[in-house]
């Protein structure tokens, strides 16, 4: 056979150069079967070392503590501020910056589902610095962690007060702010006293005690007595810094109390009546001293008809402020002690109001009711008060008065 006949041959054999179909298939499945073993090998190793740093992870944080979180008793106690509106976030974060905890993270997930975490209020709270999250959580819903939160009732003054006939003590605004400033960190109790409030009051500039523009000479003129203050701090709840000066402090509050004067619309109503503003809190004091609150405008009416025909009020209340007791009446001896509020020696307001008036006093002191009263008198123990423009009128209410057991019939 010849070269050409061989080549010829060869080209159409299949045997000798191709694989059959059923070969090929064979191939095939081999080369299936290497790549599925090699991909669960893959797989296999992918799941052993995930398994290897989660174990890792969890014998390292056994030997050498979770470093999301503190541990143990804490190290010494701290104040920290909640804010209006902060999330349970916010709050981790305070809680970050002042050392409390480790993380925000571990706080808020300490934190989750707790009801009471979401509703708490806003204020001054005791804590502790890095303790567990945990304890982070019961610590700032515990009612006894709450610190700085001051209640200032209406018709409080400035110093402590005694009631004559049952000799007993109503604690002052300057005694409410101390108590309210007291404090145990670390076993050692820290108050802000009544001598240090009482010298800021009577020291620190105006501007420095932000009192508002209206008070401004009022309060000069009464050069360094911390009286010259009276109603400037109103009434209400407040949230104090317990570690703050007594300065800051007092300004803290005056200017809350301006702005509550001011939204109540003293200043415009001032205007309208043709007085200060000033003048309509000292009013409004009055009012909050010598009467109840059904009477409130007929008494700030009685108090108007009196300046302007240049009456004298001859309120026993101005009397007694001065000498910081609460009395229906006083004694001659007493009318006769020349002080800037003794409204029975000298015509015109008292020097400064004589408490902090609630809102009610304010809003007579603002609205008076009409009438040409000069006089009235509280005749018996349900508070009925008799009104009257007649001082013969008024000498008979008096003496219904004393009848009644209201009035000490030896005055």
């Amino acid at each position: 056979m010849s070269e050409r006949e061989k080549a010829k041959l060869a080209a159409v054999s299949p045997s000798r150069h191709r694989k059959s179909r059923t070969d090929r298939k064979k191939a095939e499945r081999t080369r299936r079967r290497r790549r599925f073993a090699g991909g669960f090998a893959i797989g296999l190793l992918v799941v052993v070392v995930v398994a290897a740093v989660l174990v890792g992870s969890q014998l390292w944080h056994m030997l050498s503590g979770n470093e999301d979180d503190f541990t143990g008793d804490g190290k010494r106690d701290v104040v920290i501020q909640i804010q209006a509106g902060d999330s349970t976030t916010a709050v981790g974060q305070t809680l970050l910056e002042r050392g409390v905890v480790r993380t925000v993270r571990a706080f808020v997930d300490a934190a989750h589902g707790n009801a009471a975490i979401t509703a708490i209020q806003p204020g001054f709270y005791r804590m502790r610095t890095e303790i567990p999250a945990a304890n982070a959580v019961k610590r700032l819903i515990d009612p006894n962690s709450r610190v700085g939160r001051l209640v200032i009732p209406e018709g409080r003054q400035l110093d402590d007060t005694t009631d004559m006939k049952t000799n007993k003590t109503t604690p002052g605004i300057l005694t409410l702010i101390s108590r309210a400033t007291c404090v145990d960190l670390d076993g050692n109790e820290r108050c802000v006293s009544v001598a240090d409030l009482r010298t800021a009051a009577g020291k620190s500039t105006p501007a420095a005690l932000q009192v508002p523009d209206w008070a401004v000479e009022p309060v000069r003129e009464l050069g360094d007595d911390h009286r010259r203050l009276e109603g400037l701090v109103a009434p209400g709840t407040f949230n104090i810094d317990p570690a703050a000066s007594a300065e800051t402090i007092l300004a803290s509050l005056i200017n809350a109390g301006s702005m509550s004067y001011l939204t109540s619309g003293l200043v415009d109503t001032a205007k309208s009546l043709g007085l200060s503003p000033y003048d309509i809190l000292v009013v409004a004091s009055l009012v909050q001293q010598e009467a109840n609150v059904g009477d409130f405008a007929k008494v700030a009416q009685v108090i108007y008809n009196r300046l302007h025909e240049h009456r004298k009020l001859e309120f026993d209340s101005t009397v007694n402020y001065p000498l910081d007791r609460r009395e229906v009446a006083t004694t001659d001896a007493d009318r006769s002690l020349r002080t800037p509020w003794n409204t029975y020696m000298a015509e015109g307001l008292p020097a400064t109001a004589i408490c902090s008036p609630g809102v009610d006093a304010l809003h007579a002191a603002e609205h008076p009711a009409p009438g040409d009263w000069l006089y009235f008198v509280t005749i018996d123990a349900q508070g009925t008060t008799l009104f009257t423009r007649d001082y013969q009128q008024h000498l008979a209410n008096i003496e219904l008065a004393k009848h009644n057991g209201v009035l000490d019939s030896s005055r």
